[in-house]
């Protein structure tokens, strides 16, 4: 059989002459820069509740980051006063100023400027030198300087698809020393795709409808809805094909709630 190529197949054959891309400035710590039009845009895949004043002015208030818990625990793999830490997704900043406390360097990335605002006032106001504070994201920031000696990220993953979660891990992958650590902590499904509509049913129906100091329970439907948590057994390929070692994963009972300890290997 004759197969003919359609004009503007995705083969690229019976395409005019190629023309230049599309381009995109971003911020970041060294200066505006420009990216390619076909990358994700963060800021628009951030979350509604990120990108809502009233939100992130409660978000304190009815999110507990357990940040000087999450210091303590890295302290026993490695955190110390000359470690450089980078927090990716860090919202408000509770793990990144608790972390200050510690070490030599926080930089604190966010895609939300309101997050960036809250977290710059809290900084701000105790007088905290050592934290950086970086628009960008996961696919934008620019590590400079020494090597990362952590990474860390809590519930900001699951805002990219699948494909840009690996492009992510990747990125970690290469601001971390050999050997760094990456603290990852997010919400993963560790169950089977058979189990699905019982456990996501029963993850919602404890909540109510009201925001402040909890979650309603059409905050959790926009979550399981609208953005991209993905199963465990996904995820972790993703790790290890990145260049991840898992040497600790935690689950919770639920099946939602999963927290990574991973170091970098060799490339």
């Amino acid at each position: 059989m004759n197969r003919r190529a359609r004009s503007g197949s995705r083969s690229g054959r019976g395409r005019g002459p190629r023309t230049a891309g599309t381009m995109r400035v971003v911020p970041g710590l060294d200066g505006e820069r420009a990216t390619p039009g076909w990358l994700l845009d963060e800021l628009a895949s951030a979350g509604r509740e990120n990108l809502d004043h009233a939100h992130v002015e409660r978000y304190d208030g009815k999110m507990d980051a357990r940040g000087a818990e999450e210091v303590e625990l890295l302290r026993s793999w490695g955190l110390d006063p000359s470690s450089v830490v980078v927090d990716l997704g860090c919202g408000t900043g509770q793990f990144a100023l608790a972390a200050a406390s510690l070490c030599r360097r926080v930089v604190a990335v966010d895609v939300s400027p309101l997050m960036r605002e809250r977290l710059r006032r809290k900084r701000d106001e105790a007088d905290i030198t050592n934290v950086e504070i970086a628009d960008a994201g996961f696919l934008t920031y620019n590590h400079a300087e020494d090597p990362a000696d952590l990474v860390y990220s809590r519930y900001a993953l699951h805002h990219l698809p699948d494909f840009w979660k690996v492009m992510a891990l990747r990125r970690v992958r290469a601001m971390l020393r050999p050997g760094g650590i990456f603290r990852l902590w997010d919400i993963v499904y560790h169950f089977s795709p058979d189990e699905a509509d019982e456990r996501v049913e029963a993850w919602c129906a404890p909540y109510g409808n009201e925001v402040d100091g909890d979650w309603a329970r059409w905050e959790m439907e926009e979550h399981v809805r609208d953005e991209h948590s993905t199963f465990t057994w996904l995820l972790e390929a993703m790790l290890e094909r990145t260049g991840f070692s898992i040497e600790t994963a935690d689950y919770s009972d639920d099946g939602f709630d999963t927290r990574y300890l991973l170091r970098s290997t060799s490339p």
